[in-house]
């Protein structure tokens, strides 16, 4: 694992990718830093990306939506924990800088979605944005590519799912009141600690813990039901936040919280240790030994029905206080189902239905 110091980004390794193969790269172009982030010597490569379908179809069992819409692949928050990490081997690049620094861009998902939702046999059901990146993340400032699928989606009154962990999301506001509107929109905002600084080097180009807070605010204030997500839970890290996380939720208006554990799948484990090496030597064991405590001495466990909780004394535990603080702060019932029964087929040829 080759690995050199980056500012700004989540992890400083280039771990060999597990399904190497040849790559040809089009439309690949460089943008600076957003406003207000760090600058980076490694500049955001923007890579087109040719799908022609836009909805993903989800199986698991651990998750509650069925079918999801990622605008991008591969991440610039930084992440150092993500899950989605190894998705970005599939295409050729590695899980490390690779997956923060060359984002392919979905250009006609509004195109594509406008389509999959004009289909007869699309039957209205709750769409997640997303499942495997975050749809605001940096880039999306300029590219407005979560905002044009959102139109899509306000127009259809489909019911509408969103996580993400910037701040971001309060630009569309007006999109998310009209899906609001019709009980089809609400937002989950994604914390994992109240610390500037261990945010920063966690989660490098995410909103901070505070921007991110005042977004559950307005998002309440706009009418949007909002909750907020616990995740990942990091034994021996960010555990201990955990009753004052929900207490800060509850303060800045979320109506209901959730958690989910760590998950390392490879190479995310060595990107991982690699990380707490340079970012925390001091507690890398302890938290390396709590995170096997609830993986039954691994690091990491892909079954379903465990991967998402843990195993044993320590995941129980984890489990027990969230319950009690969560119950404490009146954030232990879901939000509102979503309402599919407002549903106006688009048309298939792009004209634009009107926003009433």
């Amino acid at each position: 694992m080759s690995s050199s110091l980056q500012p700004g980004r989540g992890t400083f390794a280039r771990p060999e990718n597990r399904f190497a193969s040849s790559r040809v790269v089009a439309d690949d172009f460089c943008e600076p830093a957003p406003s207000g982030e760090a600058t980076t010597p490694i500049r955001t490569a923007q890579v087109a990306d040719a799908t022609r379908s836009i909805l993903s179809d989800n199986a698991s069992p651990d998750i509650p939506f069925r079918f999801s819409l990622n605008p991008y692949r591969g991440c610039e928050h930084g992440c150092i924990y993500c899950y989605a990490r190894p998705s970005h081997e599939t295409l050729g690049f590695d899980a490390g800088l690779d997956f923060e620094t060359r984002i392919q861009v979905k250009r006609d998902a509004p195109k594509l979605l406008r389509a999959a939702l004009a289909r007869a046999s699309w039957q209205p059901e709750t769409i997640a944005l997303s499942g495997n990146t975050d749809c605001y993340q940096p880039l999306e400032r300029q590219l407005e590519i979560t905002r044009d699928c959102l139109k899509v989606l306000a127009e259809a009154r489909n019911p509408t799912s969103i996580i993400t962990k910037s701040a971001l999301v309060t630009r569309d506001l007006d999109v998310l009141g009209e899906l609001a509107r019709f009980g089809a929109a609400e937002v989950r905002i994604s914390l994992t600690t109240l610390d500037p600084a261990l945010a920063l080097k966690m989660e490098p180009r995410a909103s901070s813990p505070g921007r991110r807070l005042d977004a559950i605010a307005k998002l309440r204030a706009a009418g949007i039901p909002v909750g907020v997500m616990l995740a990942p839970i990091i034994p021996g890290l960010n555990d201990e936040e955990i009753p004052a996380l929900l207490r800060a939720a509850r303060r800045a208006g979320a109506r209901s919280a959730g958690w989910q554990l760590l998950r390392l799948p490879p190479p995310v484990d060595r990107l991982f240790e690699d990380w707490l090496t340079r970012m925390l030597p001091e507690r890398r064991q302890r938290i390396l030994s709590r995170i096997r405590d609830t993986r039954e001495g691994q690091l990491s466990d892909s079954a379903f029905g465990r991967r998402m909780r843990g195993t044993g004394i320590y995941a129980g535990q984890i489990a027990a206080l969230f319950r009690t603080c969560a119950r404490r702060a009146s954030l232990d019932t879901p939000l509102p189902a979503l309402d599919a029964s407002h549903f106006l087929r688009p048309s298939g040829d792009g004209r634009q239905l009107r926003l009433l």
